[in-house]
């Protein structure tokens, strides 16, 4: 039903793309956007990956640069039965991840060096394992056509301010005022529609990456403080390209912007409340709560025991490397 919903909506985002080229030229201009779209979804299907990791700086980084990061990718990936996704580091300080790939044989997964920097190996393997299920789950491919799709309106909204929007014979006589309307009203759509999406896929995502990571309280823990960081940290990639903030963990935008008047997540309370429900639920050795720790039953694959760090700290604190508490700062896995 999910997909069935996901579809419905991916329609309705090419739908607005064909309406905004309507007002811009008319029939004509319709039948032009609809073979844009069409000619962008099949580039996307190839190369929207790229072009995303591209848009948020991302670089490659393999065992001999990130040895322990990688390690725990491949780790999760055997776990979750995925093939070893690419991955990739994204210099920000604010803490956020995502995945992106048209399938899990051709998957990437990218973090911020903030993630590392500012929490604990178990919640950082919490957030890989919440994005190890999106390639699972193959909601990528779909996020990343609606990123596409959705900055291309924006552009397009634009664009048709200078040329044609103001054509009476071609918007119905609206003039000014109907190209106004749609440089305003059609990204807002788009960004409503990527809301829906992005929602469809969250709690899924984050059930499955519980199972993945084995503990529920790992990425509980995490969510709470990427989301309180993404509030004081920008993410300067983020604000640049909008479009993509759907395709985050968290959504990254500072909220400074009018992009931010629609949240394309659900809300990180409720996220944590699935979480420590599915954890009671499941009993044993998940752990009970946000605020709790792998400390009951027995440990759940190769991850190592010990509590997470609180899931709701008043600000994000940085640790003394990536991977944990005490002892002296650890070189982190960037290189």
């Amino acid at each position: 039903m999910n997909y069935l919903k996901t579809a419905i909506l991916l329609a309705g985002l090419t739908a607005l793309f064909m309406g905004v080229g309507y007002l811009i030229g008319g029939r004509s201009g319709a039948t032009i956007a609809f073979l844009v779209a069409a000619a962008m979804n099949l580039f996307s299907y190839w190369n929207a990956d790229r072009m995303v990791l591209s848009m948020t700086g991302a670089h490659e980084v393999d065992e001999r640069t990130a040895p322990e990061f990688v390690a725990m990718v491949r780790e999760l990936s055997q776990r979750a039965g995925l093939p070893m996704p690419r991955v990739y580091l994204i210099d920000d300080p604010q803490p956020n991840a995502f995945a992106t790939g048209r399938n899990p044989e051709n998957a990437a997964v990218a973090a911020t060096t903030g993630l590392l920097n500012m929490l604990s190996r178990e919640e950082i393997a919490g957030v890989m394992a919440h994005e190890l299920a999106h390639v699972q789950n193959r909601d990528t491919l779909i996020m990343t056509i609606t990123a596409t799709i959705a900055g291309a309106i924006s552009m397009l909204a634009q664009f048709g301010m200078f040329f044609g929007g103001g054509n009476r014979e071609n918007n119905g006589g609206l003039g000014i005022v109907g190209s106004l309307l749609m440089v305003i009203v059609a990204p807002i759509a788009a960004m409503l529609v990527q809301m829906a999406i992005s929602r469809t896929r969250e709690y899924a995502a984050d059930r499955r990456g519980a199972e993945i990571c084995g503990r529920p309280v790992w990425l509980a823990s995490a969510l709470a403080k990427i989301d309180n960081a993404a509030h004081q940290i920008p993410n300067e990639a983020a604000e640049r390209n909008p479009a993509v903030a759907h395709m985050f963990i968290i959504n990254p935008l500072s909220g400074e912007r009018m992009d931010n008047l629609f949240s394309t997540h659900p809300a990180t309370a409720n996220r944590i409340a699935a979480l420590e429900r599915f954890a009671a639920e499941a009993g044993g050795g998940w752990g009970s709560g946000a605020g709790g720790g792998g400390t009951g039953g027995g440990q759940s694959g190769g991850w190592s025991g010990g509590r997470a760090a609180a899931a709701r700290p008043e600000r994000p604190v940085p640790r003394s490397g990536p991977w944990g508490g005490g002892g002296a700062p650890r070189r982190g896995p960037w290189g």
